[in-house]
C-alpha cells in the first residue's frame, strides 16, 4: 500500500439486513418473486446503505454483504471445483448453532465466472467518491472447516496440488476483481484467530492436523496469491474470532501466529479484533512490518449496542502505539454487524453511532 492510501475510520462489511431485503428473501424462497425482482430490492437497500455509509463520512464502503446469507459460502458456491451440501449440524458457537451448511470440494479448483463480479461493478457504479471495498473469505477457509474429509481424494489424492490449485484460484479472482475495476479487496478470515485458541488447536490435532504446519501452509497459500498482485491494489485480511448473532468461537490474543502472519504475510492491512479480553495484548503487533503496512484496530465491539466511550478507545490507541507506529494504525470495528442474513443482536440506529464513533474518534487522532 502506498503511504498515501490510509483509511483512518474503516468498515469490516457486513451490515444488519434491513426488513425489506428479510421480506424479499422470504417471497423467493417461497416462490412468490423471481431472482430479478429480489436482486432490484438488493440493489435498492445497497444503495441506501451505500450512501449511509458516506452520510457518517466513512471514505471506503461496502454493500453490506446485502446479497449474501453467509460471509463465506455464499463466495464458495461460485468457485469451480465447489457444491454446497446439508452437513450433519451447524458451527458450534459459544452457545448457539447455525444452520447446518458446509461445502465440498468435488473437482478441480477454479474461479472463472463469477458472480459476485457483478455484484462488486454495481457497487463501484454507486460508490461516488468513496472508494468500494470487496470482501469475500481467505483461502484458508476453504480447507480449514473440513479439512481433508471434505476434499475428493479421487480428485485430489496429493493436498498439495490441491493448496497449489487454492492458490492459483485466489490468484486468478485478485486479477477478475482488479479487472472489474476493485482497487480494495478484503479476505475475511477466522482461522488465524482459531490458531491463537488452546481449545482449537486442540480440536486440530484431535482430527490428525498440526496448528503449526497449517499456519505455514496457509501462510504460503496466500502469499502465492498473491504474487505479482497490482501496486494500486489494496489487500486487507481480516482476523475474526467469530461473528454470529453476536457469539464468538475462538479466545487468545495473535502471539501463536504473530510472527508467520505479521511477519510474513503480504498483506497491505490486518483487520484485528481488539474490543475484548480474549483478544490479548498489542505486543504481538511488534511483528508488523515497518513502512506503509497498516494495522486496523477492531476497537468498537459489533456484538452488542453499547457505545464505547471515545476517550477510552482513544487511550487504547496511544497503548498500541508501543508497539507500532500511529502512521500505520487505523480504526474500524472489530468485525461485520452481520456475518450471517441473521444479524448481530443490536439496532440499525446502534449500528451507525458506532460507525459515527469511529468516524470521530479517527478525526480526533490523526
Amino acid at each position: 500500500m502506498t503511504t498515501s492510501t490510509h483509511y483512518r475510520a474503516e468498515v469490516v462489511g457486513s451490515f444488519l439486513r434491513p426488513a425489506a431485503i428479510k421480506q424479499a428473501r422470504k417471497q423467493f424462497e417461497a416462490g412468490e418473486i423471481d431472482a430479478a425482482a429480489l436482486r432490484r430490492v438488493e440493489d435498492a437497500e445497497i444503495r441506501k446503505v451505500v450512501e449511509l455509509q458516506r452520510e457518517v463520512g466513512l471514505q471506503v464502503v461496502t454493500d453490506g454483504e446485502f446479497r449474501r446469507a453467509w460471509w463465506h459460502f455464499d463466495f464458495f458456491d461460485g468457485l469451480d471445483g465447489v457444491e454446497r451440501f446439508e452437513a450433519e449440524q451447524g458451527i458450534q458457537f459459544n452457545g448457539v448453532q447455525t444452520k447446518a451448511r458446509g461445502v465440498k470440494v468435488t473437482g478441480k479448483l477454479g474461479f472463472s465466472n463469477h458472480p459476485m463480479l457483478e455484484d462488486f461493478r454495481f457497487l463501484q457504479s454507486i460508490s461516488g467518491d468513496a472508494v468500494a471495498k470487496m470482501t469475500i473469505p481467505s483461502p484458508s477457509v476453504l480447507h480449514f472447516r473440513g479439512g481433508r474429509k471434505v476434499i475428493d481424494a479421487t480428485v485430489y489424492p496429493d493436498l498439495k496440488d490441491y493448496f497449489d490449485d487454492l492458490a492459483q484460484t485466489y490468484k486468478d479472482a485478485i486479477k477478475a476483481f482488479y479487472d472489474a475495476g476493485c482497487r480494495y479487496l478484503q479476505l475475511d478470515d477466522t482461522v488465524w484467530a482459531y490458531l491463537c485458541s488452546d481449545d482449537q488447536k486442540r480440536e486440530i490435532r484431535e482430527r490428525g492436523d498440526n496448528p503449526e504446519e497449517l499456519a505455514r501452509t496457509y501462510a504460503r497459500v496466500l502469499n502465492k496469491a498473491l504474487e505479482g498482485k497490482p501496486d494500486d491494489l489494496i489487500v486487507g485480511l481480516h482476523v475474526c474470532r467469530g461473528n454470529f448473532r453476536s457469539t464468538w468461537i475462538s479466545e487468545g490474543g495473535y502471539e501463536p501466529v504473530a510472527e508467520i502472519l505479521f511477519g510474513g504475510v503480504n498483506i497491505d492491512a490486518f483487520f484485528l479484533e481488539y474490543d475484548n479480553e480474549r483478544s490479548g495484548g498489542f505486543e504481538p503487533l511488534r511483528f508488523i512490518k515497518p513502512g506503509s503496512q497498516q494495522v486496523v484496530l477492531g476497537l468498537i465491539t459489533t456484538k452488542t449496542g453499547e457505545l464505547e466511550e471515545a476517550a477510552t478507545v482513544e487511550q487504547r490507541i496511544k497503548e498500541a502505539t508501543q508497539c507500532i507506529s500511529l502512521d500505520q494504525i487505523c480504526l474500524s470495528p472489530q468485525c461485520g454487524f452481520a456475518s450471517t442474513e441473521e444479524g448481530n443482536s443490536l439496532t440499525e440506529e446502534q449500528q451507525w453511532a458506532k460507525l459515527r464513533l469511529v468516524v470521530d474518534i479517527a478525526n480526533r487522532v490523526w
